[in-house]
């Protein structure tokens, strides 16, 4: 790398601290932008300048968005008796995508993980559990991810509001358990909503 100028390193450092980028790939991208006309690399440099100026979390749901409540919040024609609890903003959009949830979401920001520190006071779900007692809900269902941190997630929510006359449900198992969300194709994922199970 003593070849490189700093800012050429820079660059390719930056890049290699993104999620599934190693450091060939961030070698490619940096000589990709190097190659693109000077528009096109300042376009990419002022869209990440402003996705981290302007999208903050929903205040409702916590799902990504640009105003104080994001666009699924905002449309009266959702179904409010109906709660869908995900882990991550990619999940909404995965599930979005099936086009078979018409309710609203709740994003935890992440999931109960003790070996990596991780508390339910970490996560949303004090939120949740407001949004469950001042809501009209009917029923919830647990989208986390069928792993053990996801399930276990799931379980310690449907305990905090077993008091409440909600149907607590979880996705059926058309959802492979050791998945993603976000990488499960939209045939099983609207297979997985539609059959879900009581939990």
């Amino acid at each position: 790398m003593a070849q490189l100028s700093e800012s050429v390193v820079n660059v390719i450092d930056q890049f290699s601290k993104l999620p599934g980028v190693g450091r060939k790939s961030a070698e490619r991208l940096a000589y990709h932008l190097l190659r693109v006309n000077k528009s096109e690399a300042l376009a990419l440099a002022d869209a990440i300048r402003n996705v981290r100026e302007n999208v903050r979390y929903c205040e409702t749901c916590f799902n990504l968005s640009e105003a104080p409540q994001c666009l699924i919040c905002q449309d009266s024609k959702r179904d409010q008796s109906t709660l869908c609890v995900v882990e991550q903003p990619q999940d909404v959009i995965s599930l979005e995508q099936a086009g078979v949830f018409q309710g609203v979401y709740h994003v935890l920001l992440g999931r109960i993980a003790p070996l990596e520190g991780v508390g339910p006071d970490q996560l949303t779900i004090e939120s949740l559990v407001q949004r469950a007692h001042k809501g009209n809900f009917q029923e919830l269902i647990m989208a986390t991810n069928p792993t053990v941190e996801g399930d276990g997630t799931a379980l310690h929510i449907s305990n905090l509001l077993q008091e409440l006359p909600i149907r607590v449900t979880r996705l059926a198992r058309g959802v492979t358990p050791g998945s993603i969300l976000e990488h499960t194709n939209k045939e099983i994922l609207a297979d997985a909503l539609s059959g879900r199970q009581q939990l």
